[in-house]
């Protein structure tokens, strides 16, 4: 019997197969996560959509689902559950690893999970690494100080301590 690939330390008969055989048998946000991280990895397309919220028109995207699942799927790591507003909402926020053209990448989500007639299917989520991708870099500043030559080098016992306290120099290691 091989661990199951959710990364539960569970056997896969232990874990996610009773989720695969009977969808109703998934308790929890966590559990469906698991469940459909290990679908992805088993090659299990049918499950995933099946999961996915009706609302999701899942099947008009089996193609995307499908090459998704294709993936070379490397890791499961489980950051963070919290309940929604609700009863019958949850989050899980994960990073799941995959190997592409001899690298290995993550992608790391904060899923959201809906129960409705007694079933948890997921519906969306947020990529926390993205939502700063669009916004301009900028680079850290510097301290125009610290390009001064050694023997030009004079800090005012008013001027920010140079060890970064926060403090004035002359309160710290002036």
């Amino acid at each position: 019997m091989s661990l199951c690939p959710c990364g539960s330390n569970n056997t896969y008969q232990q874990c996610c197969e009773s989720a695969h055989l009977d969808h109703s048998s998934v308790e929890t946000p966590e559990q469906l996560m698991r469940s459909r991280y290990s679908a992805h990895v088993l090659g299990l397309v049918d499950y995933v959509i099946a999961t996915y919220h009706p609302s999701c028109d899942a099947e008009s995207q089996r193609e995307g689902i499908t090459e998704s699942i294709d993936s070379d799927w490397a890791g499961l790591e489980v950051i963070d559950t919290a309940a929604g507003s609700h009863q019958d909402e949850g989050f899980v926020e994960f990073k799941a690893y995959f190997n592409e053209d001899g690298a290995q990448y993550c992608m790391q989500e904060r899923s959201r999970f809906v129960r409705e007639n007694g079933l948890w299917f997921y519906i969306d989520g947020e990529f926390p690494e993205q939502e700063n991708e669009h916004e301009e870099l900028t680079e850290p500043e510097i301290d125009p100080r610290l390009n001064q030559t050694v023997e030009s080098f004079k800090i005012g016992r008013n001027d920010p301590c140079i060890c970064g306290s926060g403090k004035k120099y002359k309160k710290c290691c002036g």
